[in-house]
């Protein structure tokens, strides 16, 4: 266990922390605020007391919610919305040619990047970060969701909207702070947490890392030597990468698993509706039930992950069971939309942000655990051509696993065609394998008007549900159906 001295606890009473102080800033512009890294540092910001303004290419939930908490928002990007500010925070998205940057550029304003203002706001709590290549959000969400639960009020900075505020931030007046640390641009090696989570390495965001897998799992190490020496690693033993690099560690390591050995594990998982049952076991050997109100053995993974850390931080364990008892989840994960109402039947409607195989093939998994006997009916987008060229096979293998499919074409994500990377491309190699039909797409809308096509009429007695799956603009695509075919309440 950490020693409550080394991070400046008084006692276990986690008593409120001073506010951040930054030398005479106090105007803070957000370029790309939408972002949802972006939107919840800009909103802690505000609660702060910080002067937040921000510009962002398009409307959003989040750029709507933050002009709710009184920050000004800007659609579209102009040197004159920088002329007030004292420093820039930008995204991972935002150009080299951006009219904001180069204003600020020729100012001489100081321009960080999103991960370094969390770094900032981390220096004044105690910091927990959750890395890895799946799994973040819904693990961060849990660990913050714990921490609540006992009363420790912390703060937390998370990538996707927890439904049970609507907002992926909060600024708590406890001492932790609960945040994702990004891998994708390597920017998690800003941080210095307290302790840190890895919940599995795989082989994506490659192009950051020069296309060298080993460069990647390099950088995970460096991350988690950021740890004070008294920190702690907290590594999943399921993940062969994540557990293979235990020796390399240089700080102490806690391990949590299901089908491996490890310091803290999972035994007699088993589905129940749309959750999970297991019992927790810990290193000394003591025992606790636990139901989580999420469906998939991923989820209980990433639940362990939480329940690691927050036990060796001394949260009771009413308080874990209660939390994950009560979990409303996390939006665009496993979220229920609702039910559409099509042919005469209702069809519940699951939203999922998953777009790499490895997600997209948990999530199919937890579906199919929650309703055993469903025909799934799944639109999915791929996202970004460089992931669809390096996963191809496995994009194929995955999705040709479902029962009916509509496959839209590739979110680009501000990159270039690749042949053969492309919707049309997937589609075809999916017929090809001869287990299921895919229907290719333009758009949104055109998935929402032959959804009612795809479903055959010798199945209408079956039970069925249809799954919107990606992280580009298919986020959109539940609203849509919903409008033409269903009601917003839970099925």
């Amino acid at each position: 266990m950490i020693n409550p001295a080394m991070i400046n606890s008084v006692g276990g009473t986690h008593r409120p922390v001073a506010d951040i102080r930054m030398r005479q800033v106090r105007h803070l512009h957000f370029v790309g605020i939408g972002g949802a890294g972006m939107s919840g540092i800009a909103e802690v910001m505000k609660t702060l007391g910080f002067t937040v303004t921000g510009s962002d290419v398009a409307e959003s939930a989040a750029v709507i919610r933050l002009r709710q908490l009184g920050i000004p928002v800007q659609i579209g990007h102009a040197a004159a919305h920088v002329c007030d500010a004292d420093v820039i925070v930008i995204s991972t998205a935002v150009k080299a040619d951006n009219p904001e940057l180069a204003a600020a550029q020729a100012k001489r304003l100081p321009i960080v990047r999103r991960a370094e203002m969390l770094a900032e706001l981390m220096r004044f709590r105690i910091g927990l970060a959750v890395a890895g290549t799946h799994g973040k959000t819904t693990t961060t969400s849990l660990l913050a969701a714990i921490l609540a639960e006992a009363g420790w009020d912390p703060t937390y900075v998370i990538g996707g909207k927890l439904l049970s505020s609507s907002s992926n931030a909060r600024l708590g007046r406890g001492e932790y702070l609960v945040a994702e640390a990004d891998e994708s641009d390597a920017s998690f090696l800003h941080l210095q947490p307290h302790v840190a989570i890895v919940t599995n390495i795989d082989a994506d965001h490659l192009e950051t890392y020069d296309g060298n897998f080993e460069r990647l799992v390099d950088h995970f190490i460096e991350f988690l030597h950021n740890l004070p020496f008294y920190g702690l690693a907290v590594l999943c033993a399921d993940d062969p990468v994540a557990a293979g690099i235990t020796a390399r560690v240089g700080r102490q390591v806690l391990t949590y698993g299901i089908d491996q050995p490890a310091d803290v594990r999972a035994t007699d998982v088993y589905s129940d509706g749309f959750g999970s049952r297991f019992v927790v076991n810990l290193p000394n050997q003591t025992q606790f039930d636990c139901r989580l109100a999420m469906p998939g053995r991923h989820n209980v993974l990433n639940a362990l992950a939480a329940i690691t850390v927050a036990q060796d931080l001394g949260v009771p364990v009413a308080a874990i069971q209660q939390a994950l008892t009560s979990f409303q989840g996390v939006g665009r994960r496993l979220e229920r939309r609702g039910a559409l109402a099509i042919k005469g039947k209702k069809l519940p409607l699951i939203d999922d942000y998953g777009h790499h195989p490895r997600e997209v093939e948990a999530t199919l998994q937890a579906v199919r655990a929650a309703w055993p006997d469903v025909r799934l009916v799944v639109i999915f987008q791929p996202h970004r051509f460089s992931r669809t060229r390096d996963l191809f096979e496995d994009f194929v293998r995955v999705l040709s696993t479902v029962d009916h499919l509509i496959l839209l074409d590739v979110y680009a994500a501000g990159e270039a065609p690749i042949a053969g990377a492309d919707g049309r491309s997937l589609a075809r190699a999916i017929r090809n394998r001869g287990q299921v039909d895919p229907v290719f797409v333009v758009g949104a809308d055109e998935a929402a008007a032959v959804l009612p096509d795809i479903i055959p009429e010798n199945e209408l007695d079956q039970p069925m549900l249809v799954l919107t799956l990606g992280a580009g603009n298919v986020g959109s695509l539940p609203a849509l159906l919903l409008n033409r075919y269903g009601e917003q309440s839970h099925a």
